[in-house]
């Protein structure tokens, strides 16, 4: 089973990276079913039980690689960059008996966490980073999901060059997941906008792509099959697993 897993994470980075190996099997429809069947075993086998590794302080890596689409250009990015993010709201509705709006300084004012975590990209690098910011799931629980609430959609501020937005999700128990977090700091200062300001989601369990860079809107839905391509995430959209657990 471990073996299965590794060996399917392993050929993902391969994918990932561009390899010749990886070029060829992108075109393989069997090795997609293999890759499929690896993402169920490991939501199965990891899912949301295990805790991702901490670090000390003496581990943080001296730069924190960026990777992601382009940091925001648009004209509201823009302005709240301007202006320190004193507009910036987060709202949070959808399938929820109380939709929520916060301001920076209210999400500032919360309970905060502090992990020192590894972002590992699927290219296949990574880097250990300090990162502080309020717990996801105090955030989800405010909201009340009704019954008919099954994941959580992240909406960003980030567009490609065909202007598709950025957009990721977890289900409600990975939403909770003890270390999933919004960030809002990193090695002891506020995210810059490379890094994802004003908040970021930190999900250190799985991938680096599943981990949202500058949040603008939190959806909860009881399904995420007609937002934008329907597979749960921008990357999801082109092939990438929707669950991709280290």
């Amino acid at each position: 089973m471990n073996r299965k897993l590794f060996l399917a994470s392993s050929i993902s980075s391969a994918l990932a990276a561009c390899s010749p190996i990886g070029t060829a099997l992108n075109n393989n429809a069997g090795f997609h079913h293999f890759l499929g069947s690896a993402q169920g075993l490991s939501e199965a086998v990891i899912g949301t039980h295990g805790l991702a590794r901490e670090y000390p302080e003496s581990a943080i890596s001296s730069v924190y690689r960026i990777d992601s689409l382009p940091t925001p250009t648009s004209a509201r990015y823009m302005d709240l960059l301007a202006g320190d993010f004193r507009g910036y709201r987060l709202v949070v509705d959808g399938a929820v008996d109380r939709t929520s709006t916060y301001t920076l300084a209210q999400l500032r004012a919360m309970p905060q966490q502090t992990q020192i975590t590894r972002h590992d990209c699927v290219e296949g690098w990574s880097v250990i980073g300090k990162w502080s910011g309020v717990h996801l799931g105090d955030i989800v629980a405010a909201a009340q999901p009704r019954e008919d609430a099954r994941y959580v959609v992240f909406h960003c501020f980030d567009r490609d060059d065909q202007g598709t937005q950025y957009y990721e999700s977890l289900d409600l128990h990975q939403a909770m997941h003890p270390q999933a977090l919004l960030g809002l700091r990193l090695n002891g200062a506020d995210v810059d906008a490379d890094h994802g300001a004003p908040v970021r989601l930190r999900v250190p369990t799985q991938l680096g792509y599943k981990s949202a860079k500058w949040i603008s809107r939190i959806e909860v839905v009881g399904s995420f099959a007609n937002i934008e391509g329907g597979h749960g995430g921008y990357w999801e959209d082109q092939g990438y697993e929707w669950y991709a657990g280290i």
